[in-house]
C-alpha cells in the first residue's frame, strides 16, 4: 500500500503543477493587472516602471519559473488589491468554504444513503418513487437556479432565510442545500444501483434463508459491499463540492475561497486566483487518495 500511496502521491504532484501552468496561463490571457492598477490616468513611464515592479516585463515563461520557485518557497506573492500575502488571505477564507463544503456533504449524505437504501429495499415503492423523482431534479436543475428559486421562496416570499452572509445556522442552510443539490441526486442513484445489485447476490439470498433479521442483512452485509463505488463517487461530489463553492459564494455573499477567486478574477489579482486553485487543487488531489486508501477500510478482501 506504501508504494500505490507514493506513486499517486507524485502523480498528484504532476497534476497540481498542471493546474498550475494552466491557471497561470488564463489569468495572464485575462488582461493586464497593469491596466487595472493604474487607471485610465496612467503614463507610458507609469505602465513600465509598474510592470518593471511586478516582474510582467519578462518572457510568460520566466515569469512562470519564477512564480514556481516562489511558490516552492512558500512565497505566493502579495494580492495587488488588499496589499497582503495571497496565500494568508487565502487561507483565511479556507473555514468559511469548508464550513459550507461539510455542511453541504452532511446535507448530501444524510438524505442520498437512507433514501437510497430504502429505495432499493422496496422497488417501485413510494420512497423508490421519490427517489427516482429527486435524482431527476437533481440532475436537470443547475445549482444557481437552485439557488435562486430558494432566495425567492424562502427570502423574498416567506422571509424566513437572509440571503447573504455567514454566522448563523439560518445563513448556512440555503448555501449548503444550494451546493449539494446534485450531490444528492449523484450519490442516491449510486446507492439505490449498488444495493440492487448487492441484494441479489447469492450470499443475501443464504442469508435471508437461513432467517438473518432483514435489518442486518440491510445495514451490516449489503451496504458495506454496495459502499465501494459509493465511497468513490462520495470522494469525487467532495472535490466537486469545493470547485463547486466558487459559484455558490458568489450568488451568496459566502465570505470564501470561491468568491475570493472571482473577485481576483474580476480586479485581475493574479496572486488571489493561483493561490486559491492551488488550495482547491491539493484538497482534490489528497481527497481522491484517502477515498482510494479507504477501501481496504472498507472492504478487507481489497489490496493495492
Amino acid at each position: 500500500m506504501l508504494r500505490y500511496a507514493i506513486n499517486r502521491v507524485l502523480w498528484g504532484i504532476v497534476a497540481i503543477i498542471g493546474v498550475s501552468i494552466i491557471i497561470f496561463a488564463a489569468t495572464r490571457a485575462s488582461g493586464d493587472v497593469v491596466d487595472f492598477i493604474l487607471g485610465p490616468e496612467r503614463t507610458e513611464q507609469d505602465v513600465i516602471e509598474l510592470r518593471a515592479k511586478l516582474g510582467l516585463d519578462k518572457p510568460l515563461y520566466i515569469q512562470y519559473f519564477i512564480f514556481l520557485g516562489n511558490a516552492a518557497r512558500g512565497d505566493w506573492g502579495e494580492s495587488y488589491r488588499f496589499h497582503q500575502p495571497a496565500m494568508s488571505l487565502v487561507m483565511e477564507r479556507m473555514p468559511a468554504t469548508l464550513e459550507l463544503t461539510g455542511a453541504a456533504l452532511l446535507f448530501a449524505v444524510i438524505v442520498a444513503l437512507p433514501v437510497g437504501v430504502f429505495s432499493a429495499r422496496r422497488p417501485g415503492g413510494g420512497t423508490d418513487t421519490f427517489g427516482k423523482g429527486f435524482v431527476i431534479l437533481g440532475q436537470a436543475m443547475p445549482a444557481f437556479w437552485v439557488g435562486l428559486l430558494l432566495m425567492w421562496f424562502f427570502s423574498v416570499e416567506f422571509r424566513v432565510l437572509p440571503t447573504a452572509g455567514r454566522g448563523t445556522i439560518q445563513q448556512l442552510i440555503m448555501p449548503a442545500v444550494t451546493l449539494g443539490w446534485y450531490s444528492v441526486a449523484a450519490l442516491l442513484r449510486l446507492t439505490r444501483s449498488a444495493m440492487l445489485d448487492v441484494l441479489s447476490s447469492d450470499y443475501i439470498v443464504v442469508a435471508r434463508a437461513k432467517g438473518a433479521p432483514d435489518s442486518i442483512i440491510i445495514w451490516k452485509h449489503a451496504l458495506r459491499n454496495a459502499l465501494i463505488p459509493v465511497v468513490t463517487m462520495f470522494g469525487l461530489q467532495l472535490a466537486h463540492l469545493l470547485g463547486g463553492t466558487v459559484i455558490i459564494e458568489t450568488i451568496f455573499a459566502w465570505p470564501g475561497v470561491g468568491r475570493t477567486i472571482v473577485e481576483g478574477v474580476f480586479s485581475r489579482d493574479y496572486t488571489i486566483v493561483q493561490a486559491g486553485a492551488f488550495m482547491i487543487s491539493v484538497f482534490f488531489v489528497a481527497i481522491n487518495l484517502l477515498v482510494d486508501l479507504s477501501y481496504a477500510v472498507i472492504n478487507p478482501r481489497v489490496r493495492y
